[in-house]
């Protein structure tokens, strides 16, 4: 990840280019009162105005943020959000199997162990989370992205976000961004293939794009295939001069075999094993339709946005569960500058219905039915935020979010039961900005987050369960920037929680189940760091920390909490020259985390060690290659987290086996 300039300008593609050590070797830029820039002997094509916006918001923001482009990681084999950010500061990214990852900011969701919480993820600046808040990111397709927003923490409330984690929006290219076709073709280890089509077109008040994924592999466990395949487009029309609209369409289907969790032994003597009683699977099947339309009013600017989703879930575990559900939303977000003050109103509603169905696991077929319920969810939010410049160098900001949820259940099997949860909160966040030089920034934050419980929580393993929200007040500070031919960006935070949920693993067939805790601190620290040795060699590097614990708690006292480790660091040695780029790379968890709330077992730390590259062929073709764990480590990458673990516990993850993948990429 190569940290921002903070001049509130766009880093030129020039820059860019030798930064992350793409070979880009002539730019040549249209008339200078276009906002586009073609990119010769290269297969991207993009739009500085569209990235431009992301980093001056990035330059705006009083704590942890950055923009992760395309380029920082085309070389690499593209299955999860892990490949997407695995060099973006305070984001822990930790593969499972196949596109399952566990994805945290600041411990959001820390011992979630399945699909994804306190997190807003966004496509195209609207949120796929449904409405109970929760969301499976394996919708989210890596491959479609030109850039990533990345908000940490109360950061994200430009983008109605009010958790613990903060926001991360995917950016889909345009018909402007990306005209013409693109083409990637990937294939590799465990009889692994992918591949992407895109096509673009510019037709002056109006722009299409569009693109087909396809992926399979028979995954590095037993039992671990996949395959998928996705679409999506949208299409833009500049209906006045101050008024354009784009419509978007997204189409899911995912078929994801379950290799389950092994015990520690297994592990480290047998990771290819899979534990798979009852052919577990997760197979999903959705469709996404969402409009947002920008008004241009004087100084503002006016984004107004509907979704709709409809979604199946078939997924056999300890049971099968088969979900049908339809969620919507709408939103909206005005942004006005002025010459000293700025400020943003929003909104954010979703309303959702899921008919939830289980049945007896017959080798992840249906059997008898045990469960048949009606949930009805939705989550609001309206949110303020302004920014007063006292001096040149001074913002000071001040914001607030006021959220509503409710969570409702009408249980039919195996017996008539009715649930119910209401939840509301209000959380402010003020700020201050600094810049130091043009160059330098220093800022500070102190802030309040409320976390919902989703049906996850509520209605797991019982009929209904009285889930409390998740509160905190999170004091952030840190710095970002660039002295001469080394930038950084550093936060430090530590959030003080109420009632975190925490869940723990019941047992091998049963999923985890939910708990408050009293008192929990999250400290830590995020770090990026990349050095320009030359305009051929530059080291890239991210660390993270974190100190996760009770707090005096009546059971666990001042334990550390399981799953995530302390120390996490990965780094990149970039070589470009010519045609050639090279990057060897380096992830180093210094030791395992916590397994149980007990504190009795650990997992022991590991390093990976990889290197990918591309090789310019022509002026519109590259090869690309990526190999992973060249050392053939075997450890335990991922667990889920118990009461008190044993030699026994069946919880761990391995980390991915040796692998090696290349491709082509092209644009015509």
């Amino acid at each position: 990840m190569k940290p921002s300039l903070l001049t509130g300008s766009a880093l030129s593609l020039s820059a860019l280019s030798l930064s992350l050590g793409i070979a880009l070797p002539a730019i040549a830029q249209e008339d200078a009162g276009e906002d586009k820039v073609r990119i010769e002997e290269t297969i991207i094509v993009t739009s500085t105005a569209q990235r431009s916006e992301a980093e001056q918001q990035v330059a705006k923001t009083a704590g942890g943020a950055d923009v992760v482009n395309h380029e920082e990681y085309a070389d690499r084999f593209l299955v999860s959000m892990r490949d997407t950010l695995a060099f973006s500061p305070g984001v822990y990214t930790q593969p499972r199997y196949g596109q399952e990852v566990r994805i945290s900011i600041r411990g959001s969701g820390i011992s979630r162990g399945f699909h994804m919480r306190g997190l807003m993820l966004l496509q195209d600046g609207a949120p796929i989370n449904l409405a109970d808040d929760n969301g499976d990111f394996q919708e989210l397709e890596p491959i479609f992205f030109d850039h990533l927003e990345v908000y940490r923490g109360a950061n994200a409330l430009r983008f109605g976000s009010g958790t613990l984690g903060g926001a991360i929006n995917g950016v889909t290219p345009t018909g402007e961004t990306a005209p013409g076709i693109y083409v990637r073709g990937d294939a590799g280890s465990f009889s692994t293939y992918r591949g992407l089509i895109s096509a673009g077109i510019d037709g002056g008040r109006w722009d299409a794009w569009g693109a087909v994924s396809a992926d399979t592999s028979d995954g590095d466990r037993d039992h671990a295939s996949r395959n998928s395949y996705r679409f999506h487009g949208n299409l833009g029309y500049d209906i006045t001069d101050t008024i354009s609209t784009r419509f978007y369409l997204s189409l899911n289907n995912i078929n994801q075999e379950l290799p389950g969790a092994l015990n520690i032994n297994d592990v480290l003597n047998n990771p290819k094993k899979g534990n798979f009683v009852g052919d577990q699977a997760r197979d999903i099947n959705s469709i996404r339709v969402q409009n947002q339309t920008q008004f241009r009013l004087g100084e503002g600017n006016l984004t107004l946005g509907a979704w709709v989703n409809s979604k199946e879930l078939y997924h056999p575990i300890f049971q099968v569960i088969d979900h049908q559900s339809l969620d919507r939303g709408v939103w909206g977000r005005y942004n006005w500058v002025g010459d000293k003050t700025e400020f943003t109103l929003g909104f954010d509603a979703r309303d959702g219905e899921t008919d939830a169905h289980r049945y007896v696991n017959i080798n992840g077929a249906r059997g008898a039915q045990t469960v048949a319920a009606d949930q009805k969810a939705s989550t609001a939010n309206v949110y303020a935020e302004g920014r007063y410049n006292v001096t040149d160098q001074l913002t000071l900001i001040a914001g607030i979010i006021a959220a509503q949820g409710e969570r409702e259940q009408t249980q039919t099997l195996p017996v008539a039961a009715y649930g119910k949860a209401d939840f509301d909160e209000i959380s402010p966040k003020f700020g201050a900005l600094f810049q130091a030089t043009p160059d330098i920034q220093l800022y500070a934050n102190y802030s309040r987050s409320a976390e919902f419980p989703g049906f996850g929580e509520v209605a797991q393993v019982a009929a209904f369960v009285p889930v409390e929200a998740q509160t905190a007040w999170t004091f952030e500070v840190g710095s970002r920037g660039r002295n001469g031919r080394i930038a950084w960006d550093v936060s430090l935070y530590s959030a003080d929680i109420d009632g975190e949920m925490l869940q723990y693993t019941v047992g091998p067939n049963i999923p985890a189940t939910t708990f408050n805790a009293d008192k929990t601190t999250h400290n830590g620290v995020e770090a990026g760091l990349s050095v320009d040795f030359s305009k051929n060699l530059s080291w890239n590097q991210v660390y993270q920390y974190s100190d996760f614990s009770f707090d005096g708690d009546a059971q666990y006292g001042d334990n550390t909490l399981p799953v995530i480790p302390e120390h996490v660091y990965r780094t990149e040695l970039r070589y470009s020259k010519g045609r050639l780029t090279l990057a060897p790379n380096l992830e180093w968890v210094v030791d395992g985390p916590w397994a149980d709330y007990n504190n009795t077992t650990r997992s022991d730390g590991y390093a990976l060690l990889g290197i990918n590259g591309s090789w310019k062929a022509t002026g519109n073709i590259d090869l690309f290659f990526d190999a992973r764990n060249l050392g053939g480590t075997k450890a335990a990458g991922d667990v889920g987290a118990v009461i008190t673990a044993n030699p026994a516990s069946v919880i761990y993850y391995p980390v991915e086996r040796r692998a090696f993948f290349g491709g082509i990429r092209a644009r015509f």
